[in-house]
């Protein structure tokens, strides 16, 4: 039986002047271990008045103010002249509406310590799917009770609801007190009252019936409207018509009703959708040894390989999620050339990289996810014999080698180089991965046509003196350096390919597509590979460029 939705709306009231209070107190924290000044972010005082401001048509108005600014007169939208008459000494920080969405999305990222469908609610709230999570919290009380405590204990002031519909539960967070601040809803040294305010699936008709229009997520524009008709609650709403409601206020306000008591979806874009392979582990007390860590990872590891084994799948992409008791959350990922399920072995990978994790004040909740898997199935044991040659057969060595080397130097950067069909030098090559596979690329030496054992990555332009313009040069000039030329075979043209090369505007760049290529030996025994970009005749004079070192 699928469990009903349960959907969690966390209004944060006043978001903007909370982060900036939260970066101050951060700042100062840091000063105060390190023994260094304070930063510029850290002189908010915790006691001072603080908003945000921004500039509308020339003039300068508040955008954000906080329940210490509310309770002084002040008012998002009012002009910043009258803002410091009624606080003289007022703190002014320039809104950053960038600054609060991403702060938000990193405050929604490590929510997921409770469920992995958390995502930002622009520009006050957080969406929480707790369905199927709350009982691994001791319910859905108990699991509001700790995020309410926890957000509080970091300064953050925010009110909870819990419904089955999203429009129900953003309805009840906002607007279930008739108090226009949080103080309604604190208990002692300030911290939200732990009560909760929690709507039994199916009953949101119940919950949302003497509230306001405007907790229906309107515009301005529908619940001045709704004013005027009299329409006070959104039981009153309810009682119309959906047809008038729509003819008269537009299709949204009949869509919102309908969401908010379960007539109509609603979808949430989550920034990390759930993943099937997934394995979480929460701690009692926060951890930040590297030896701890380290054995948290080898237990994920284990238990999710063998969940991967029993569907004989495995892994090419996994990644570990450090949640931070400060709100902060840290991954690291690790990848395999070929789908992998050896726990031993991908602890060790990710090992490698703990020294890159910051535990801060300490790691509440680990999370490990295979974000890419594929078939892998459980290879037929071998006889003693054969499996003696098997291990003689170093393919699986190499393989670990070269996903070892590869997660300490970043992705792409291992690779090996294989022949394609192309008469363009630069083209004659690719690179493709170092594993070895089942058939390899065949190189094709050409006598008449020598390569270099050296192709420089891009050709590099030369001084070359030539007796006359079709002969290979005698001397030539590269990085610094003069080379007479003792011996030279050639040329060999090349020219472009035309069903590869796009149309070009400038004939002269077409025509000096042509190359010819010589092979050219100086005094000193060095060999080279240059060549002569373009044709005689042309609006440009031919020029000179070295390509690639022999042996």
């Amino acid at each position: 039986m699928t469990p009903a939705r349960r959907i969690f709306s966390v209004w944060l009231p006043h978001w903007p002047v909370t982060r900036l209070r939260r970066i101050a107190q951060q700042a100062a924290e840091a000063a105060r271990i390190s023994g260094h000044a304070p930063a510029r972010a850290a002189s908010v005082s915790p006691d001072s008045l603080l908003v945000t401001a921004e500039t509308i048509r020339g003039v300068r108005l508040v955008a954000a103010v906080d329940a210490q600014g509310e309770a002084a007169g002040l008012r998002a939208g009012q002009t910043l002249t009258n803002a410091r008459a009624l606080c003289p000494n007022l703190d002014v920080v320039e809104a950053d509406p960038g600054a609060d969405e991403r702060a938000l999305s990193a405050l929604a990222a490590w929510c997921e310590r409770y469920t992995p469908l958390a995502a930002p609610d622009p520009p006050e709230g957080l969406w929480l799917d707790l369905t199927g999570c709350a009982h691994l919290f001791g319910g859905e009380a108990a699991l509001m009770q700790d995020l309410t405590h926890r957000l509080w204990r970091n300064g953050v002031p925010c009110r909870l609801a819990v419904a089955g519909t999203t429009g129900a539960a953003w309805a009840v967070a906002r607007f279930s007190l008739s108090a226009n601040s949080l103080s309604a809803n604190t208990g002692q040294n300030g911290e939200a009252s732990t009560e909760p305010r929690l709507v039994p699936s199916g009953g949101e008709r119940a919950a949302l019936a003497r509230l306001p229009p405007a907790s229906l997520r309107l515009d301005h524009r529908t619940v001045a409207g709704l004013r005027r008709l009299g329409i006070r609650t959104v039981a009153e709403l309810a009682r119309l018509p959906r047809s008038d409601i729509t003819a008269r206020f537009g299709p949204l306000a009949a869509l919102r009703l309908d969401q908010a008591f379960g007539d109509a979806e609603e979808a949430i874009a989550w920034p990390h959708p759930p993943l099937p392979w997934s394995e979480r582990l929460a701690f009692a007390e926060a951890v930040g040894a590297p030896e701890d860590l380290a054995r948290v990872i080898s237990l994920l590891a284990h238990r999710l390989c063998a969940r991967l084994a029993e569907k004989d799948q495995g892994g090419t992409r996994f990644a570990v999620r450090f949640h931070r008791v400060d709100e902060n959350m840290k991954r690291i990922v690790v990848t395999t050339a070929l789908p992998s399920r050896d726990p031993a072995f991908l602890a060790k990978l990710f090992c490698e990289k703990l020294e890159t994790v910051d535990p801060g004040y300490g790691i509440e909740v680990m999370t490990l996810d295979a974000e890419k898997t594929g078939p892998l199935r459980t290879p037929q044991e071998r006889l003693p014999s054969v499996a003696g040659r098997a291990g003689r057969d170093g393919g699986a060595e190499i393989v670990r080698t070269l996903d070892v080397l590869a997660n300490r130097v970043g992705p792409g950067r291992i690779w090996r180089v294989a022949p394609q069909e192309s008469h363009v030098p630069e083209r004659a090559v690719k690179r493709i991965t170092p594993v070895p596979v089942a058939k390899q690329p065949t190189w094709v030496a050409d006598p008449a046509a020598p390569r270099p054992i050296r192709l420089l990555r891009r050709p590099e332009p030369i001084e070359a003196t030539a007796p006359v313009p079709d002969d290979p040069p005698i001397l030539f000039r590269w990085r610094g350096a003069v080379h007479r030329v003792r011996a030279a075979a050639g040329p060999e043209r090349i020219s472009a390919e035309w069903w590869r090369s796009k149309p070009c505007e400038d004939e002269q760049a077409e025509i000096e597509l042509v190359r010819d290529y010589y092979r050219v030996e100086d005094t000193n025994g060095a060999r080279f590979w240059i060549f002569r970009a373009g044709i005689h005749g042309g609006r440009r004079a031919p020029s000179w460029y070295l390509h690639g070192l022999f042996a």
